[in-house]
This record gives C-alpha cells, sequence and structure tokens, in this order.
C-alpha cells in the first residue's frame, strides 16, 4: 500500500517532466509528508466540453487523495479509498468506472513505508532514479448535494493510487507498492479514448514492475504534524 509519499516539484517542474498544457487550480506548496485526504497535484488528458472533437488536453490539477466515488453518500469514503488493487480494480464498483476512461498519474520523490522489524515499524523512502516516479492513479468527480448550486465547492475531484504486489528489494519492506507508470507508456495510461476493460487490463497487465531504491528515514515522518526536506535524509 502507499499511505504517504512526497512531491516537492513546482507546477513548472511537473509541466516541463509531464508535458502539460493547461495547469489549473493554485500551485501547492512542497509537501514531504503526504497524508491521505490531502491535496494533491494530479496529471491527466481530458477532453474540454467546449471542444469534443479535438484531441485531449494534457492538465495538472489539483485533487483530494482518496476517491469518492460518484454515488457516495459523502466524502468521508475517500480516506478509506486511497489505494486500488491493480488486479482487481476494473471490476471493483469503486474503481471500475474511473478505471475506464479517468486514469491519471501522481506525481511522488518517492514514497514511505513501513517495514516491520523486532516488533517495531521502521520507515522507509523509496524512490527511482528519475526525477520523480509517476504512480498510475485514478480520478473521480463527486458532487456535494449538501452545498448550493452556485457553491465553487460543490465538485470535488479526488483520487487514488494503484498499487501492485512487490517483490525483491521492495517485498521485504512491504508486500505492495504503487504502479508505476514508465514514460513510454504514460501516454496510452492516460488515454481516455482507452476505455475497454480487456484494454485497460492489458495495459495494467504491461507496466514492468518498479525499480525503486529504498533507504531508512526518521521514525519523525510517522506524525503527519512533521512535514520538511528532514524527513527525506537517510538515517
Amino acid at each position: 500500500m502507499c499511505g504517504r509519499y512526497a512531491n516537492t516539484r513546482s507546477d513548472a517542474d511537473l509541466s516541463s517532466m509531464f508535458d502539460i498544457a493547461s495547469a489549473l487550480d493554485d500551485e501547492l506548496p512542497p509537501n514531504y509528508n503526504v497524508a491521505p485526504t490531502d491535496p494533491v497535484r494530479i496529471v491527466l488528458d481530458r477532453v474540454l466540453k467546449d471542444e469534443p472533437e479535438d484531441p485531449p488536453v494534457r492538465q495538472l490539477r489539483t485533487a483530494r487523495w482518496g476517491l469518492i466515488p460518484s454515488w457516495a453518500k459523502d466524502r468521508k469514503i475517500g480516506a478509506r479509498m486511497i489505494n486500488a488493487r491493480s488486479e482487481s480494480v476494473t471490476e471493483k464498483p469503486a474503481f471500475k468506472k474511473a478505471a475506464s476512461s479517468r486514469r491519471c498519474i501522481v506525481p511522488a520523490d518517492g514514497y514511505f513505508e513501513w517495514e516491520k522489524r523486532d516488533g517495531a515499524k521502521v520507515p522507509y523512502f523509496l524512490h527511482g532514479s528519475d526525477d520523480v516516479i509517476a504512480m498510475a492513479g485514478l480520478y473521480e468527480f463527486w458532487r456535494d448535494e449538501s452545498l448550493p448550486e452556485d457553491d465553487p465547492n460543490r465538485w470535488v475531484v479526488s483520487c487514488t493510487v494503484l498499487t501492485t504486489s512487490a517483490t525483491d528489494s521492495l517485498g521485504h519492506i512491504h508486500d505492495r507498492s504503487p504502479v508505476i507508470v514508465p514514460p513510454d507508456l504514460r501516454s496510452a495510461w492516460l488515454d481516455p479514448t482507452l476505455t475497454a476493460v480487456d484494454d485497460v487490463t492489458e495495459l495494467l497487465r504491461s507496466i514492468p514492475e518498479p525499480t525503486l531504491e529504498p533507504y531508512e528515514v526518521s521514525s519523525a515522518v510517522n506524525s503527519v504534524r512533521n512535514n520538511g526536506p528532514e524527513l527525506l535524509a537517510p538515517v
């Protein structure tokens, strides 16, 4: 599972790395300890309503981490939907609609995981060799019926991070890891016209196991109140 991560990149950095055409919403400050329900930046390809015949536009948007299905009664369910298992994402009611047409990338410097060791949980930071890792995600739009029609917060954008089984150097820390989309598959993953369940399943199967480097970090990351570059320093 992925329950904490870091994203310290500016919108300018992310726009360059992911060929962003349009950055929406306000830029977020660096976050060294992203936690569930936090606002996060996501990358997605979306067909504009006013230009339905034009190609999708690559966007950078803000979403609430923890997917809220369109049928949810309230947003609280999102806190339990921060991750989705890639093996069943096209079948689960909470995720299957988003899996077919609302896929995104959640950029991260890396993520935190805890190894069970001698009765304690020891935190690690796992990162790639590139500037950022592109975690496979899904996003959803949810309408808050408790708010009036003209309230700008009536529509909530939320997201989840897909996970897969972890082996080798990652597996000894935790048996799950985020699905990391390599550069050559990012356009396919974001393509909103790819909607057939079999095609999405095949695309997921084609994503290789990530190559990440783990190192131990301070237990200060255990508290969401702590948020600074010292959290990424090796112990």
